[in-house]
């Protein structure tokens, strides 16, 4: 009797549960009935893509810039501090996304919601246009990779095979595209940790050679460097310049987990779950792998300021190499290879989301909310897929340059993005605390931690090209460079608010934000998922093996 009750449960909820819809009766939030995703990421997914899901070239091959102009001491005190700040930002978005989880979210929604249409409108398209021109980077990265190991082929046909399996993958169900970056985080993951653990062997000197390193690359060439300027004052450029650098390791993992949250099963349960997890992998990938970078890789090594973009230009492959250890190496470059592809991959999904989202909300056309039976948002998915074609630019040095250019507008998105989340959750807790409104998750570092982070953002975000301004530097490419994104969105936030939004607030007033509609149908969307967790019984030893592994893994 149980059994055949959850096999009904579970075929409602196939039919059912995907196409909760916010159903607002104000026109910014009216959804077509037809449209819906599918909430098919499950929880081991979740736990995984919230860390290893946005992580790409720039961590292991772009950290060796940073080694190399600030020096270890910088190196590891910077990758701490944006810890924190990523951490402030990931537990605000992830308190508004568990309290509505509803299909087609993202950060732009909330916005949209929760502050103002015509800021909704600039950040989701901020979304669309910056992952889309990111999944190029990282198809272009990928196949620079692949010219690690020595072969004749075109770089044009290495494109064309990541741009297909990229394409298809996010052109499969959403749980195909998690299972699959599922296995891509991991083995980030264990590459992480991997080397990690070699490069404290080779600290205490176990490495072929036997030199015990302990911190002597702390004391020669130093633990700080000096950038442009000389004495205090070039330590200060220097430090600055790493900490904006670093930004870039960490871009847009937050977001990908309240566009996971719209498709995720039981997102009340899993998102909180991620919440109280991340901060322990923050500390364990990027906190302690910088750490191990720089105890085992000199700053002044020649390798780390080449322009190979592969394993080459990685301080841990610096590091083995000094150390004698000739065969690691093209395991590393193997892991950046499916780094590479599967940050792509992930930025896809955040495109074609950011655009479903925005057909969703009424700011992009109808025809971006359908999705065809298995909740895919196909049109959405495919529009995007065409950003993938400005990879092929790299194919020609000329029109490399113009790819450049293209890359120069993301370059401020994530510290635009990170604003934005800041901003968008403290309204939302006001406008929380006005109406009496208690949710289900509450972070112990907020508020606090949001007004922190978006004072240190905005100061990184203004910083982002500061070097341009000393004396010498300054050239209009580089300015424009660091800086054209801003006036981009500004942009298209003031375009939207001059013609579509002229008759809207600058901003909600707290007592006027809609908390209420749609959350009644999340409040049954996770009673359900409870009341199937609580009648599902698994047998067997092969299941509880299973989730002893998935538990380790995640």
């Amino acid at each position: 009797m149980l059994s055949n009750g959850l096999n009904d449960l579970e075929k409602k909820l196939d039919q059912d549960l995907g196409k909760v819809e916010s159903c607002v009766t104000g026109q910014q939030y009216q959804v077509d009935e037809r449209a819906g995703t599918k909430r098919n990421i499950k929880s081991r997914h979740a736990q995984m893509m919230a860390i290893g899901g946005a992580i790409g070239t720039g961590f292991f091959v772009g950290a060796g810039q940073a080694l190399a102009i600030g020096g270890p001491g910088f190196l590891f005190l910077a990758y701490c501090l944006m810890s924190l700040l990523v951490y402030g930002v990931f537990t605000a978005v992830i308190e508004m996304s568990t309290y509505l989880p509803t299909t087609g979210s993202s950060v732009a929604y909330y916005c949209s919601r929760y502050v103002s249409p015509s800021l909704g409108f600039a950040l989701g398209w901020l979304y669309v246009y910056s992952f889309g021109i990111i999944v190029a980077y990282e198809i272009t990265a990928a196949s620079i990779v692949i010219n690690y190991w020595p072969n004749n082929v075109h770089i044009a046909v290495w494109v064309t095979i990541l741009l297909v399996v990229i394409v298809g993958l996010n052109l499969c169900p959403v749980g195909v595209y998690a299972e699959t970056e599922f296995w891509f985080a991991g083995i980030k993951v264990i590459m992480i940790i991997g080397m990690i653990i070699v490069c404290f062997v080779i600290m205490l000197g176990g490495g072929p050679s036997h030199d015990r390193l302990g911190f002597r690359y702390w004391n020669d060439p130093g633990a700080t460097n000096t950038y442009i300027a000389h004495g205090s004052g070039g330590r200060f450029t220097a430090f600055l310049y790493v900490w904006v650098w670093s930004g870039f390791s960490f871009f847009f993992g937050p977001e990908l987990m309240v566009f996971a949250g719209g498709e995720m099963r039981n997102p009340r349960k899993n998102l909180p779950i991620a919440s109280r997890r991340y901060f322990g992998r923050l500390v364990v990938f990027y906190v302690l792998g910088t750490l191990s970078m720089g105890v085992t890789c000199p700053s002044n090594a020649q390798g780390l300021t080449s322009s190979s973009g592969d394993a080459n230009a990685s301080p841990w492959v610096i590091a083995l190499r000094n150390a004698g250890i000739t065969v690691l190496p093209s395991i590393i470059n193997a892991c950046v290879l499916t780094s590479a592809w599967s940050a792509g991959n992930a930025y896809l999904y955040m495109s074609s989301r950011a655009l479903y989202s925005l057909a969703v909300v009424g700011s992009a056309p109808k025809i971006f909310t359908r999705c065809n039976s298995y909740g895919l948002p196909v049109y959405a998915v495919l529009a995007t897929s065409c950003f993938t074609f400005l990879a092929y630019l790299n194919a020609g040095s000329q029109a490399g340059t113009v790819f450049n250019w293209f890359v120069s507008l993301t370059n401020t998105s994530g510290y635009t993005s990170w604003i934005m989340c800041c901003v968008i959750f403290l309204r939302f807790r006001k406008a929380c605390k006005v109406q009496s409104i208690s949710t289900p998750y509450q972070s112990t570092v907020q508020p606090y931690a949001a007004w922190i982070c978006l004072v240190l953002l905005t100061v990184l975000l203004l910083c982002n090209g500061f070097t341009v301004f000393y004396p010498g530097r300054f050239t209009a490419s580089g300015f424009l460079t660091n800086y054209l994104g801003i006036p981009l969105f500004l942009a298209i936030y003031f375009g939207h608010k001059l013609t579509v939004g002229r008759k809207d607030p600058m901003w909600y007033p707290t007592e006027t934000v809609d908390l209420i509609s749609g959350v009644s149908e999340v409040n049954a969307d996770a009673v359900m998922w409870e009341s199937m967790e609580a009648a599902k019984v698994r047998k067997g030893p092969s299941n509880i093996i299973w989730r002893k592994f998935a538990l380790i893994w995640s």
